[in-house]
């Protein structure tokens, strides 16, 4: 069961299966693709503080701590540990889509 507000939400409401060669049945969700990031409606342009993390980006902009995928989303992140690694960055906070 996927939580629903993960990024993966949509795509939990159809999981795939996949049998292998011993009949063994394996569900799992499909790729999510992302959206290119002129898609993303800007709430917020914030700078990086030393130390800081997406989570705790995440949860002073978007008012939770696990919304810190819509950040790294917005931003083009494939590795969002990059996006906090350098003080000073600037980073996309998109407007929440339900």
């Amino acid at each position: 069961m996927v939580d629903p507000t993960s990024r993966y939400a949509a795509a939990s409401q159809s999981p795939l299966l996949w049998v292998d060669a011993t009949g063994r049945e394996i569900r799992y969700l499909p790729r999510r693709f992302l959206a290119p990031t002129d898609a993303f409606e800007v709430l917020a342009e914030v700078r990086v503080q030393g130390g800081e993390r997406l989570d705790l980006i995440a949860a002073r902009t978007l008012g939770s701590a696990d919304a810190w995928w819509r950040v790294a989303d917005a931003n083009e992140a494939l590795d969002p540990a990059t996006l906090t690694a350098e003080p000073g960055a600037r980073l996309r906070v998109p407007v929440p889509r339900p």
